[in-house]
């Protein structure tokens, strides 16, 4: 799937399934919400806090995935209510990423 694709396929379910897209208020809001979430996962992963109840490698990542897929969606319907076309927004990030720290992490020597 592209990022096109998605940005297509998460409209077609707004309108059909979902009636309309809420505001981009309350969109910013359950992104925030689902970064949180998203962290929490990480948090219990990948750092000191852990699980209420023990998860399988397999379950920590499906929770993992799942989180991520949340964070994308939201944010999809952002820039689709916003008219965000997301693939030319990477495209044109990563090229002022490329130019702007093009030498940066290779003269980090926390990097190294």
């Amino acid at each position: 799937m592209t990022i096109q694709n998605l940005q297509s396929e998460v409209d077609q379910w707004i309108k059909t399934i979902g009636v309309r897209y809420f505001s981009e208020l309350t969109n910013m809001t359950i992104l925030t919400e689902e970064v949180g979430e998203l962290a929490r996962v990480i948090s219990r992963t990948y750092g000191e806090q852990s699980w209420k109840k023990p998860l399988s490698i397999e379950e920590q990542k499906e929770k993992l995935a799942d989180e991520m897929a949340d964070v994308l969606w939201v944010l999809t319907c952002l820039a689709n209510q916003t008219g965000v076309d997301l693939t030319q927004a990477i495209q044109k990030n990563i090229k002022k990423k490329t130019v702007r720290d093009h030498q940066r992490h290779k003269n980090n020597t926390k990097l190294l």
